[in-house]
């Protein structure tokens, strides 16, 4: 179990701390939504959390496998619906993985990112296409 403590410091912005490292995230309003943008939004922070869940669990599944994916890079494009009520509409993903496209342990790899713990937890009403570029 964690615990993250969220606080309002006024003017659209939340101050996040991560209970066990004591590490802080600030968030702002987008300014299509009353705020100034000055930071990761809420919702900016779910696209950041898919991303990076997909990359950590490709980490894990590759450790395991003794396969090297540093500079593996994933870009997520976060869409919010264009009419009320206001949520994530769709999270495009592209993970650009610096191996082989017939590397042996792909399937694995791209299984390990569809099944990471964000991936599983997102509402079904939210499109997330993902797309595996690999580059030798």
């Amino acid at each position: 179990m964690v615990t993250v403590s969220s606080i309002y410091e006024g003017g659209l912005r939340c101050r996040v701390t991560h209970g066990p490292s004591g590490a802080t995230v600030v968030t702002d309003a987008p300014v299509d939504n009353h705020g100034k943008g000055e930071s990761f939004s809420p919702t900016d922070l779910v696209a950041s959390a898919l991303g990076a869940c997909m990359m950590t669990i490709m980490g894990i599944v590759a450790e395991r496998h003794a396969i090297d994916l540093r500079g593996t890079t994933v870009e997520t494009v976060k869409e919010m619906t264009a009419t009320p009520p206001r949520r994530i509409a769709s999270l495009r993903t592209r993970i650009s993985i610096p191996l082989a496209a017939d590397h042996p342990h792909r399937p694995l790899l791209e299984q390990a990112a569809l099944t990471c713990p964000v991936h599983r937890s997102l509402s079904a009403e939210i499109d997330i296409p993902v797309e595996f570029v690999w580059q030798e």
